[in-house]
């Protein structure tokens, strides 16, 4: 008999609501109210039907919303009413697909607090089981190959369940029902230890034994876990540490450290409580913590840095090395310098050979390749440096929906890339450079991947202006499409603005170390007016030369020679500091090349201007990766110093000559670098923000972006945003995505939505 007072409804869920044991939550929650119907997966997310009195219909619909699983994302819940059919009982029912996709993949979960007690509990029968996992923790993007996320569909289809997982996985009321990678050491993934030609020396739990033997013993190891190989030592091993450095080619980049559990990461770095809860949080990204004295790390760990990048343990693999290890250790990313992290099994014998000792591998096959995600937490919130692991695929909604499907494909450094439809934008994970043929196999297998499992068929492919970027030539390859060329600052400015829901205009402050102007000329220290569709360029730094074109990226002091030129009349010698780090011979010819405009294009680049400052101060002749000069200025500054250096506007540039004289005139007066490394960086923010607030006021605006690379930099971040509040301006920073160029290609998403292109 139908109730009068009986309600039925029909309900959608939106968001990632697969693969996160949502339709046992559901079913237990349907059950708890009393309430019939069914519940079901398909290509767009969750769909259900549920009966019964009215107000436990309405509850449910809002518990929905507030009490889902841990790694679910809801959306939206839109429902309607139908008429009540006086069913009995709910069930979940086989998952359909009858259109294309639009199910929102969920990122790769840490190992869950229940998951890691059966891991340590000699009783239980996944006992040191290094794939114990739930529908609440555990792989997904890196093992799924399509949608519905249902096991046939993952990596984890080779491995028949035993009777026993088989029972949790139909159980409802089991925290394994559904859980796709359910298994156990009967029927699922096994461990092998290979020597260097790829031969078996141990299985299963013996294999992870003598793998942390090997590491306690010096030894370096490469193991495979979620998205990749990691390349692992000994971190308080000096000797261990070199070596790999040495094998691995990798000069001074700083290695990431894994630690046992937060209180191994407490003596390795200072941490705060925001610190903290984001190296305890699911997505266990790398976090950049200030070292702490005295922690047992390698000199070679992170040389010349004050700062360590430490994460905890988000498998169990990783748990189970720690534990028997008895020790921090290394965990860098499976790869030579400047190419993609290795994930597949042969490959990676092929690529790691001569840098690993070992393999500790496994025979889950990996999907999808993903490196570490690295974050920075700041005075004004978390800050991504590099968003992969534990936050992709997550999407991020564009603030005008896209017309036509679409692809953008970013930049060249920090590479990522985006596909979009309708009111939803997925950006990919962290491809590295795009300057080499691995990368760009990488980039190309990535972008072939979210548009097959997001159903995304492009019309529209949105890029870089730079006519020579990889990235570019992919985007023109592709046929039977409309290009569309974004400017490379435009689009942060437009990836900043739409992470946060808007249009503009705003004011932008857009900071980084190149771009390709829309004059043709180095763009990189620009005033931004604009929105998503499109921007005036109504300022920026003073115009300097880039002697030599590249090689003053990888060379600061050609940036040094080139400032001093520009400030000062007549020749300059090396200053004194620079004595020793470079040949006054070089000086002088790259000093023509600046006078002259050969092979020395113009450039307003904040990044090369903090690269000529590091250089003056005698910090850094040459670098071996991006950025490390700047870094090194930033770590040098004194936090307690207010002074600042003049940086005047001259018509529409701030005119950092005056900058460099005022800084010169320290230095050669004997100051200390700390305070000149501050000064220099109270003058940035200063000019910087006076010169937004001068903009806004005269556009009658009240936002101020700011974003590029070099906003990674947490001292002119802080103190750039604090003058621009203390102005009475709002300040949006990246959030969701990197202030470099791994939130380009979102940007570039943004504003082809935008223009309805």
């Amino acid at each position: 008999m139908v109730s009068s007072a009986s309600l039925r409804v029909r309900a959608r869920v939106d968001g990632t609501v697969q693969g996160v044991g949502f339709r046992p939550f559901v079913y237990r929650l349907a059950g708890e109210l009393g309430l019939a119907g069914w519940v079901l997966n398909d290509e767009r997310g969750v769909l259900l039907e549920a009966e019964g009195e009215a107000a436990a219909v309405e509850s449910f619909l809002e518990r929905l919303r507030t009490e889902a699983p841990p790694l679910a994302t809801v959306e939206r819940v839109l429902s309607e009413q139908l008429t009540p059919q006086g069913e009995e009982g709910f069930a979940i029912r086989d998952s359909r697909s009858a259109g294309e996709a639009a199910a929102p993949v969920a990122p790769d979960g840490a190992t869950c607090d229940d998951c890691l007690a059966e891991l340590f509990d000699h009783s239980d029968r996944r006992h040191r089981y290094p794939f114990v996992n739930c529908t609440n923790c555990g792989p997904r993007f890196t093992i799924v190959r399509g949608v519905p996320y249902d096991r046939p569909l993952t990596t984890m289809s080779g491995f028949q369940m035993c009777a026993s997982c088989q029972g949790e996985y139909e159980d409802p009321r089991d925290r394994r029902f559904h859980a796709q990678p359910n298994a156990c050491p009967d029927c699922g993934p096994a461990l092998a230890l290979l020597d260097r030609g790829g031969g078996r020396r141990e299985g299963g739990d013996a294999a992870l034994r003598a793998a942390a033997s090997a590491i306690a013993g010096g030894a370096v190891v490469a193991v495979k876990g979620l998205g990749g190989y990691h390349l692992a030592c000994m971190a308080s091993d000096e000797e261990a540490v070199a070596s790999l450095r040495g094998r691995k080619r990798r000069e001074d980049k700083p290695f990431a450290l894994m630690a046992a559990n937060l209180d191994a990461a407490r003596a390795l770095v200072q941490l705060g409580d925001e610190e903290e809860r984001l190296l305890t949080g699911r997505e266990r990204p790398i976090v950049i913590a200030r070292r702490r004295a005295g922690a047992a790390v390698a000199n070679a760990v992170a040389p010349g840095s004050p700062d360590l990048g430490v994460m905890l343990p988000y498998t169990p693999l990783h748990h189970l090395l720690l534990h028997d290890c008895g020790a921090p250790l290394v965990m860098t990313s499976g790869n030579v310098s400047d190419e993609p992290i290795a994930y597949e099994d042969g490959e990676a014998r092929e690529r790691l050979a001569g840098i690993a000792d070992l393999y500790l591998s496994h025979d889950r096959p990996i999907h999808m390749r993903t490196d570490d995600s690295v974050v920075r937490q700041t005075r004004r919130g978390p800050l991504l440096m590099r968003r992969s692991r534990g936050y992709v695929p997550a999407s991020i909604g564009l603030p005008v929906p896209a017309s036509r499907p679409l692809v953008a494909c970013g930049a060249e450094l920090k590479s990522t890339f985006c596909v979009a439809k309708a009111e939803r934008a997925w950006v990919g994970h962290h491809i590295g450079d795009l300057k080499n043929w691995e990368t760009l196999r990488s980039f190309r297998e990535g972008i072939e991947h979210f548009e097959r499992v997001f159903a995304v068929e492009p019309e529209l492919v949105a890029h870089d202006q730079h006519p020579d970027y990889l990235s570019t030539g992919y985007a023109l390859e592709r046929e039977g499409v409309e290009h569309l060329a974004v400017q490379h600052h435009h689009g942060h400015l437009a990836a900043c603005l739409a992470e946060h829901g808007e249009e503009g205009p705003a004011v932008g402050a857009i900071f980084d170390g190149a771009g390709y102007g829309s004059d043709g000329t180095v763009w990189g220290g620009e005033l931004l007016v604009g929105d998503l569709r499109g921007f005036e360029r109504a300022g920026s730094l003073w115009q300097v030369r880039l002697p030599g074109g590249d090689a003053a990226a990888r060379e600061p002091w050609r940036m040094a020679c080139s400032w001093l030129s520009e400030s000062f009349e007549g020749a300059h010698a090396p200053p004194e500091r620079l004595a020793g780090l470079v040949d006054p011979e070089r000086w002088q010819a790259v000093a023509a090349l600046c006078r002259s405009g050969v092979a020395a294009p113009l450039t307003t680049s904040a990044g090369r201007l903090f690269d000529g400052v590091a250089a003056l101060c005698g910090l850094r002749g040459e670098v071996s990766h991006e950025g490390q000069a700047a870094m090194e200025l930033e770590a040098a500054a004194r936090l307690d110093e207010r002074g600042a250096y003049p940086l005047p506007m001259s018509g529409e540039r701030l005119d950092a000559r005056e900058t460099v004289r005022a800084l010169m005139a320290d230095l050669e007066g004997g100051a200390d670098v700390g305070v000149v490394a501050a000064r220099f960086h109270n003058a940035l923010a200063a000019g910087t923000a006076a010169a937004c607030a001068e903009l806004a006021e005269s556009r009658g605006l009240g936002a101020v972006v700011l974003s590029g690379g070099v906003f990674q930099n947490r001292l002119l971040l802080e103190r750039t945003a604090g003058a621009l509040e203390a102005a009475g301006l709002r300040v949006l920073l990246p959030r969701l995505l990197p202030p470099n160029d791994g939130g380009i290609a979102y940007g570039q998403a943004a504003v082809a939505a935008a223009l309805g292109a």
